[in-house]
């Protein structure tokens, strides 16, 4: 069960929250300049998590497609 809410976790921030990472983050990298390894790294992990997310979401509509 665990696993299953970390799962739906992770999908649902990279479903509602991937937009507004990439824009403020892309804001953010436009207006101020990265010297920070603490900011890079946590934007890092931001669009590590939507990705991981897009991915999983990815693969559960295509094994519904295929009727799995």
């Amino acid at each position: 069960m665990k696993n299953k809410f970390l799962k739906y976790t992770i999908v649902w921030i990279s479903q509602n929250l991937a937009i507004p990472f990439w824009m403020v983050g892309h804001i953010h990298l436009s207006v101020h300049s990265f010297h920070d390894l603490y900011e890079i790294i946590s934007s890092l992990l931001l669009h590590v998590i939507v990705a991981i997310g897009f991915f999983i979401d990815y693969n559960e509509q295509k094994s519904k497609e295929n009727g799995n």
